[in-house]
């Protein structure tokens, strides 16, 4: 697919076939998309693959971590977030002391890759959604993941299978109020 053509049509799209890509694939992946910009080239970041029953291991963080009620209904529907993809890379940044690339250029440089990476998915007929929210700041989460308290989790790419789509009809945003000239 021309480069063009991919921005324009890649989507974040739910529901998902229960394909995903396996190990050596996302490797390759994320091979590819490691080339996004990267000051220094840190590499400020790492995945964290969740699949099979390890996901219901993250349903449980996340019912545990919301405080809800094992067994209730909203418990069922909090662990079931888990589940609305095959595999769920967890996103961490891990910002390192550098004296010439500060924090959040290390942030920027996470957000660089996973935008990338998004992109090198979609190309091989993947489709990956990037989910945030409160859960990131969960310690059952964090704890489950392993992050570090220098660690920031930014959420998860949930990749599975691409659902065949109608055309897609969007028009490119007006961006002409974005750009402005120095005062």
């Amino acid at each position: 697919m021309e480069l063009t053509d991919l921005i324009r049509n890649r989507r974040s799209a739910a529901p998902v076939t229960d394909a995903a890509p396996t190990d050596e694939q996302l490797y390759d992946y994320l091979a590819l998309a490691a080339h996004s910009p990267d000051h220094a080239g840190l590499r400020p970041w790492r995945l964290v693959p969740v699949r099979g029953s390890d996901r219901d291991r993250l349903g449980a963080a996340l019912v545990a971590g919301f405080g809800d009620r094992p067994g209730t209904p909203e418990a069922a529907k909090t662990a079931a977030k888990a589940l609305r993809a095959p595999l769920l890379l967890s996103i961490v940044a891990c910002p390192v002391e550098h004296p010439k690339v500060p924090a959040w250029e290390q942030l920027a440089a996470t957000a660089a890759l996973v935008t990338t990476l998004q992109l090198v998915l979609f190309d091989a007929g993947w489709t990956a959604m990037w989910r945030t929210g409160p859960a990131v700041d969960l310690p059952a989460v964090r704890q489950l993941l392993g992050v570090g308290a220098t660690e920031q989790l930014l959420g998860w790419l949930y990749v599975g299978g691409r659902v065949p789509a109608g055309p897609d009809s969007r028009p490119d945003p007006d961006v002409r109020g974005k750009i402005s000239t120095l005062p």
